[in-house]
């Protein structure tokens, strides 16, 4: 959210958010009203467990108990090869040492939480074959991280840790950067029906998906179930987050195994904005399914009735239903690169991609230029939509007649000139309400618009024997009628 100016503030009106705090703290302290207080939401953090799994802790202890950090000519203290999951207490070869004076000591056996690890193993990666040290400089060219994704239950402590331990290594010099994400992706949940059985006292018995016949209307809408192993009838709850304990979560391998990674992956990115909760509907799933069987069959019949070779064309001697399909085209590259790389919005960019296939499927001649706008349009697709059906895009490429790997082939780039229209859609309203839709001149006047949008027959319909009172142009949007009796 922008910041900006207080106003209508009193003595506080003009100051800008960080001055404006400072001035009301000073006001509410000097009056009486109100201290200054610093409070931190991250408290007490447990970094020990009592387990072999974790990083050692370093450091020993004398019989008396005095603690003894670990020297640095000792790290890193070794996990023993044979523990395979027992308490670090009960092996008797690391906890018995040697302390610096020669006497006899122990070693820690607690072990660091795995948080602690999480907390800054991302900038460990940017050098990661450094073995005298933590990190180096190119830890500042590669940080801090782009956007971190993650799911809102996970993300809430560990963007805690993670920016505590990140602030450290910048006090202590190892990090250049203040924060150490520039932007997060909270992912939502994945949801899904639950079936189970009252089993008394309060509790319930839950079944999985697979373990359930379920019968649908022609909408798809479970109606009822029964449980496969007895015929028995069994309750439908409601829509819940994925879980072992609701026992409602879907087996991705039975999904990849009946229609394949890609469409799994198809629709998980398409079912909706990653952000926002997604309600599992397998129906759904086919969808996804029928849509790519589609798109196969279309680039295999294309490829049919196209010589390969053929990919050129004369812009400027296109006509209007392929100037259209071409700037349709360009469209899309432009949309997708946005809503992928600026926006992350992987379901509009999918769906940006099923309308501009639909349009390559409504234009059916087999002329020259026709075939190769179709090429070029089915090679964008390609490209666009190899990152989420990666399998398939490569198949269809190829059958496209490209030899080149489509992995190493670039991103597409929109022609600007193909994007230039002569002509744009206006909304026509009469009273408020839409009545047609007209395309005018990009340079068209207000008169143009006024005159284009009274000639329209749908529009004539509704103000027949009405008088004009009123016409409102705004320029590339819209034209409103304002008529009564």
């Amino acid at each position: 959210m922008k910041k900006g100016n207080l106003v209508q503030s009193g003595v506080h009106s003009g100051l800008g958010f960080e001055d404006a705090c400072e001035s009301i703290i000073q006001l509410m302290e000097s009056n009486g009203t109100g201290v200054r207080r610093v409070q931190y939401r991250l408290r007490d953090w447990l970094v020990s467990r009592q387990r072999y799994w974790g990083c050692p802790i370093p450091v020993m202890y004398s019989e008396d108990g005095t603690e003894i950090p670990v020297s640095d000519d000792m790290l890193p203290v070794a996990l023993p090869d044979d523990g395979q999951g027992t308490p670090l207490s009960n092996i008797k070869e690391f906890v018995e040492t040697v302390l610096p004076d020669g006497t006899v000591g122990r070693r820690e056996t607690d072990t660091f939480d795995t948080f602690f690890e999480s907390s800054w193993y991302f900038s460990r990666f940017c050098s990661p074959d450094q073995a005298k040290m933590m990190l180096d400089e190119r830890v500042n060219y590669w940080m801090p991280v782009d956007i971190y994704i993650g799911g809102v239950e996970h993300a809430v402590l560990h963007l805690l840790y993670a920016r505590f331990f990140h602030k450290t290594m910048r006090d202590a010099g190892l990090v250049s950067s203040d924060e150490p994400f520039k932007k997060l992706l909270t992912q939502g949940m994945v949801c899904k029906e639950t079936y189970y059985r009252e089993m008394g006292n309060s509790r319930r018995q839950y079944f999985s998906p697979e373990e359930v016949e379920i019968k649908t209307d022609s909408k798809g809408v479970a109606l009822s179930g029964v449980l496969k192993a007895d015929g028995r009838e069994v309750d439908i709850g409601p829509i819940e987050k994925m879980s072992k304990s609701k026992n409602n979560g879907v087996d991705p391998q039975a999904l990849i195994e009946k229609y394949g990674a890609d469409t799994v992956r198809l629709y998980t990115m398409f079912a909706a904005p990653p952000e926002q909760t997604l309600e599992w509907s397998d129906t759904a799933v086919e969808g996804s399914f029928r849509f790519l069987k589609s798109l196969w069959r279309m680039v295999f019949e294309h490829a049919k009735s196209t010589n390969q070779n053929i990919r050129t064309y004369k812009t400027d001697e296109l006509d209007p239903v392929l100037e259209e399909l071409r700037r349709h085209i360009h469209r899309t590259i432009v949309k997708v690169t946005d809503d992928i790389g600026r926006r992350y919005k992987f379901n509009t960019a999918i769906a940006a991609v099923m309308e501009l296939v639909n349009h390559l499927s409504s234009v059916n001649a087999d002329d020259n230029d026709t075939l190769a706008i179709k090429q070029e349009g089915f090679e964008t697709v390609c490209k666009l939509i190899a990152p989420v059906v990666p399998h398939i895009a490569a198949a269809i490429w190829r059958n496209l007649g490209s030899h080149e790997d489509l992995l190493l082939v670039g991103w597409p780039e929109a022609d600007q000139k193909a994007l230039v229209t002569s002509e744009i859609n206006i909304v026509v309203q009469v009273n408020g309400r839409k009545r047609a839709i007209i395309s005018v001149p990009v340079d068209a006047t207000k008169e143009v618009y006024e005159s284009m949008a009274l000639e329209d027959d749908n529009v004539k319909r509704f103000t027949k024997d009405q008088t004009i009172r009123r016409i409102i142009v705004v320029p590339s949007k819209l034209v409103n009628i304002v008529a009564s009796d």
